[in-house]
């Protein structure tokens, strides 16, 4: 994961995040991602399957050609969470 950059309006903020596609857990990269936003661990957070099972992994073990675009968006934690297959991520706090 490398450095986050955040885009700030009236209503919200957005927090982008680009994920190594390599990894061996994505889903956890994502549950650390949240974590590190809201100042906890992500032992703290529930799981990751509880939401979105393995979606994630297999977006980065089995990637679609360049050319469809693969996004997933879901919620998880208070925060909507879109993720491209490329591995770059947004945040937005939701509730």
């Amino acid at each position: 994961m490398t450095d986050s950059q955040t885009e700030q309006s009236e209503e919200t903020s957005i927090v982008h995040r680009q994920f190594d596609t390599d990894r061996d857990d994505p889903a956890m990269a994502v549950a650390e991602a949240v974590a590190d936003l809201e100042g906890c661990e992500p032992t703290d957070l529930t799981t990751m399957y509880d939401h979105v099972d393995h979606v994630i992994d297999n977006l980065f073990s089995n990637p679609p050609s360049p050319e469809a675009q693969i996004q997933v968006e879901f919620s998880y934690e208070g925060y909507r969470i879109t993720i491209d297959q490329s591995g770059d991520a947004r945040f937005v706090r939701v509730g």
